[in-house]
C-alpha cells in the first residue's frame, strides 16, 4: 500500500566529520594525516572494497546491504564559508554564498504548497523552537517538542485570551501577523494532537531526545496527517577536541533510533514512501588537530535512507585527499541539486521556484 511521500531532514548540527563517517580504510592519506583519529580497517564496517562506515552505525551497514541507504561524497557549495551560522544559514535558505536570503527551502516549499491551507502542519520540526530552514515568505512551519504538551499550551486560557484579542484586529502589523500566526499554531496543535493519538507506535524505542522525536514522527507518519516534512537535528558535531569519544556517542544514538524508526515504517507499510536525508553544514578538515579533533573543513557526505530508492550504495567517487584546497575536501556536488531533486521527484513540487533557479537532478530518487 501507497501513500503520500514524506521527507525526514536530519540535521547533523555543527560539522559532522564526514571522513570517519564513510571511512576510506584503503588510502594512506587518511591514516597519515589522522594518526590518532583514523579508524583502522578492522573496525571499520565495509560496504565496499574501498570505504566502510563507522562501527557506531551498524544499523545505516544493514540498510545499506538490504539496498536502502545511498551515500552522496563531495556535497557543499562553491565558496565555502567556515563559520557555522553562515554555513548553516546558507544550507537552510538554499543561498549561494554571496547572498543573503530570509527565507528557508522548506518555508519556501510550505508557500508554494500551502498559501491557503486551513491547516498549515505540512511542515513540523522537533524542536522547541524553528529553524531558518522552515521558515517561508508568508508561511511558517510549526516546532514542537511533543504534540501533547503544544496542545495543552495552546489551551492555556490566559493564551486562549490573548489570541481572542488578537484576532479581533484586522490591521496588517508586525503584531497582527503574530496574532495570525498563533492562530494557526493554535489550530494544528489540536490537529496534531488528535492525530498522533490514531496510531502510536508499539515499538520500543531509546529515551534519547533523537529516540523521542523519531517515535513521535513515526507515529505520525502512520496516521492520515496532512504533514508532507518532518526536520530533526542530532548535535553537536563540532568536535575540536576529543572527536573520537563524542562522534561515537552520538552515532550510537542515531544508530539505536534509527533502527526502531525504519522497523515502524517496514511494518506500516510506509518505508517506501518515506526518504530520510542527512545533512551538516561542513565536514571538518582533513589533518587531526593537536587535541584529537579536527577543525571546520568544508565538503561532506549526505546520507539517504528509503524503501524507494533508485540508486543505491556509494553513488559517486570518494574525496581526492590528494587534491586539497588549503587542506580542505573540494565539493564536486552542489547541495541545491539534492534539494532540486528531493523537491522535484519526491515532494513533486516546483523546484524552479522554490529554489529560484534550475538546478540539475540526481538519480537516486
Amino acid at each position: 500500500m501507497g501513500g503520500n511521500k514524506v521527507l525526514v531532514v536530519l540535521q547533523l548540527s555543527g560539522g559532522n566529520d564526514g571522513l570517519n563517517t564513510l571511512i576510506p580504510f584503503r588510502n594512506d592519506i587518511y591514516y597519515r594525516e589522522r594518526p590518532s583519529l583514523a579508524i583502522s580497517k578492522e573496525k571499520t564496517l565495509a560496504l565496499n572494497d574501498d570505504a566502510g562506515i563507522h562501527p557506531s552505525l551498524s544499523h545505516l551497514k544493514t540498510l545499506h546491504d538490504e539496498g536502502n541507504l545511498a551515500i552522496l561524497n563531495n556535497v557543499g557549495y562553491p565558496n565555502p564559508d567556515r563559520s557555522h551560522f553562515r554555513s548553516m544559514d546558507i544550507w537552510q535558505t538554499a543561498s549561494n554564498s554571496n547572498e543573503v536570503l530570509n527565507s528557508g527551502w522548506l518555508g519556501r516549499y510550505l508557500d508554494a504548497q500551502c498559501l491557503d491551507c486551513a491547516r498549515p502542519t505540512q511542515v513540523l520540526e522537533m524542536d522547541d523552537m524553528l529553524s531558518l530552514a522552515l521558515s517561508g515568505e508568508h508561511m511558517k512551519g510549526i516546532a514542537l517538542r511533543d504534540p501533547k504538551r503544544l496542545y495543552d499550551t495552546s489551551q492555556d486560557p490566559f493564551f486562549k485570551k490573548m489570541l481572542n484579542t488578537g484576532t479581533q484586529q484586522q490591521t496588517e502589523d508586525p503584531v497582527s501577523y503574530l496574532y495570525k500566526v498563533m492562530a494557526e499554531t493554535v489550530s494544528g496543535a489540536d490537529y496534531i494532537f488528535q492525530q498522533s493519538k490514531l496510531r502510536p507506535s508499539v515499538t520500543e524505542y531509546p529515551n534519547s531526545e533523537i529516540g523521542k522525536d523519531l517515535k513521535i514522527i513515526a507515529s505520525l507518519i502512520s496516521s492520515d496527517i496532512n504533514t508532507r516534512v518532518y526536520y530533526v537535528s542530532l548535535g553537536s558535531f563540532d568536535t575540536h577536541v576529543g572527536q573520537q569519544a563524542k562522534q561515537e556517542k552520538l552515532f550510537s544514538d542515531l544508530n539505536e533510533a534509527i533502527k526502531p524508526f525504519t522497523d515502524d515504517l517496514k511494518s506500516n507499510h510506509r518505508f517506501e514512501d518515506v526518504l530520510i536525508m542527512s545533512f551538516s553544514e561542513f565536514g571538518r578538515r582533513v589533518g587531526e588537530n593537536g587535541s584529537g579533533g579536527t577543525d571546520h573543513g568544508t565538503a561532506n557526505n549526505m546520507f539517504m535512507i528509503s524503501g524507494g530508492l533508485k540508486n543505491k550504495g556509494i553513488l559517486n567517487e570518494m574525496p581526492d585527499l590528494s587534491k586539497l584546497t588549503e587542506g580542505d575536501l573540494n565539493q564536486h556536488v552542489d547541495f541545491k541539486r539534492v534539494y532540486a531533486t528531493v523537491i522535484n521527484k519526491w515532494l513533486q513540487a516546483d523546484d524552479l521556484k522554490i529554489l529560484g533557479r534550475q538546478y540539475e537532478y540526481l538519480d537516486f530518487i
